[in-house]
């Protein structure tokens, strides 16, 4: 399953909500969710937790709009639109954590 999250950690328990209910599975961040996967922000130690049951992606162009294309952390794969795309046909479902 794929699991798209589009808000920061910071303003919105979305997160945390994705990583306690589901059941593993790939990880998208877009939009404002970008910051959680920035080094030294409040969510890294819950997602390095976390990637022995997600795969971790991040869509490359909004991580890159807000400056921090440089501050990704290890073991995220940064996608572009292509591979967006590619994920949500790779996985039979999806579900956006809204």
């Amino acid at each position: 399953m794929l699991h798209i999250i589009n808000q920061s950690p910071l303003n919105s328990s979305t997160l945390d909500t994705c990583l306690n209910t589901a059941a593993g599975g790939d990880i998208l961040f877009i939009e404002d969710a970008v910051y959680a996967v920035t080094k030294g922000n409040a969510a890294e130690a819950k997602l390095k937790a976390a990637m022995g049951k997600f795969k971790l992606h991040v869509l490359l162009p909004d991580l890159e709009a807000r400056g921090l294309g440089d501050r990704l952390m290890d073991g995220v794969t940064g996608v572009d639109y292509g591979g967006f795309v590619d994920l949500t046909s790779n996985n039979k479902t999806c579900q956006s954590w809204l």
